[in-house]
């Protein structure tokens, strides 16, 4: 990992409670084009990748990651 892990789903989690009562887009999409706009590479990546290995995250938090764009090196 590259990032602090406890920090990628800290600002995840802070996304999610923003987006959460916004009503023009349900939050999972929201947190994950926020995500895509603005992380780097390997911040998605990395995310991604703790999401996936079982990290405890807010609801939305594991449906954005879903939505989350990779790197095209590491798609497998």
């Amino acid at each position: 990992m590259h990032y602090d892990t406890t920090k990628l789903i800290r600002m995840a989690k802070q996304m999610a409670d923003f987006f959460r009562n916004q009503p023009d887009r349900p939050a999972a999409q929201a947190v994950a084009a926020h995500i895509n706009d603005n992380w780097a590479p390997v911040m998605r990546r990395d995310f991604v990748a703790l999401i996936r290995s079982g990290a405890e995250a807010d609801p939305i938090v594991r449906e954005a990651a879903d939505l989350v764009r990779l790197p095209a090196t590491d798609v497998a």
